[in-house]
């Protein structure tokens, strides 16, 4: 195992990242009334898109060449620890119902495990080891990408996870909110979203996690953007496992054909409820098994599969 660092030098190390520094303006801010404290954090929370928009061509490379993998069968994995653990977490699990992959097509690794999503895990985030081990339970291969999430960019578990998934050949991906991150230094694409101090000394999950949260929201979603998981800007992947989403999986149909609701509701019947297929039942005058067919053969890409239908 690693030693951990000494507190002095871990000390030291802290006091050099703009995300832990302190702000003396606001050493008395818990004797402002609520709605000063609240505006100041409001204030506070309108700096972060900028902070994103300054890295948009590092995030757009990023997400190129994640898609590429994926469109290769790879998988999408996170890794991070306390909060930037927890968001991508939360990311992955979104996945499947909004874009239908498989669950281990995006993956949440965070340190100490699933308990570590509501309850500290102590010394979890210092070990390189646990993130190595997380990622040999997965069996990662040379077509997988792995996320460092960490707001400081030198949490050992995401710097470990980083510097391993690259030694097995991996595509690798650093999101940190710091600038000179050992986290981005590791990965083959390094992301800093410098948002500074925060309002709370140190307290990473105000303006860094909502930085991470944007940030991971790009990565996922214009991946599957990229990959023909959307026709348009409608999710026509959605898989409808609720009522709210077996309507919303109507209203996209009706959106992207302009079909009566008794053709819709055909389509849908004869695709088994999916989206994709039935929008394309009903733009292509195919019948279900004909639209499976076209789709797979554009490999999932509905417009792909319209023009080959029309063809």
């Amino acid at each position: 195992m690693t030693s951990t660092p000494h507190h002095p030098d871990l000390r030291s190390q802290l006091e050099t990242l703009a995300t832990e520094a302190f702000r003396p303006e606001l050493a008395e801010i818990d004797q402002l009334p609520t709605l000063d404290i609240a505006r100041l954090m409001n204030s506070e929370d309108t700096t972060v898109p900028a902070a994103v928009a300054a890295r948009l061509p590092e995030i757009a490379a990023a997400i190129d060449a994640v898609a590429a993998r994926m469109a290769r069968g790879g998988r999408l994995v996170y890794a991070g620890a306390g909060t930037a653990g927890r968001l991508g977490v939360l990311d992955a699990s979104e996945c499947p119902p909004t874009f239908n992959t498989d669950p281990g097509q995006v993956v949440g690794l965070i340190a100490g495990g699933p308990d570590a999503m509501v309850t500290s895990i102590e010394g979890a985030e210092d070990s390189p080891e646990l993130a190595r081990a997380d990622l040999d339970a997965l069996a990662l291969t040379a077509d997988d990408t792995v996320v460092g999430v960490s707001a400081s960019g030198r949490t050992p578990y995401a710097v470990g996870a980083v510097e391993y998934a690259r030694s097995l050949g991996a595509l690798t991906v650093g999101l940190a909110c710091n600038r000179g991150s050992a986290l981005a230094a590791a990965a083959e694409h390094g992301i800093e979203v410098v948002t500074g101090p925060e309002l709370l000394t140190g307290s990473t999950r105000l303006k860094a996690g909502t930085a991470q949260k944007l940030v991971l929201n790009m990565l996922s979603t214009i991946t599957m953007i990229r990959l023909g998981k959307t026709y348009g800007n409608l999710m026509v992947d959605v898989r409808a496992s609720n009522e709210k989403l077996r309507a919303r999986s109507r209203r996209i149909v009706a959106l992207a054909t302009g079909a009566a609701e008794d053709d819709i509701e055909r389509a849908l019947a004869a695709t088994d409820g999916e989206v994709k297929h039935a929008v394309l039942v009903l733009l292509a005058d195919v019948d279900g098994p004909t639209a499976a067919r076209l789709l797979g053969e554009s490999g999932g890409h509905l417009r792909a599969a319209l023009a080959a239908a029309r063809g």
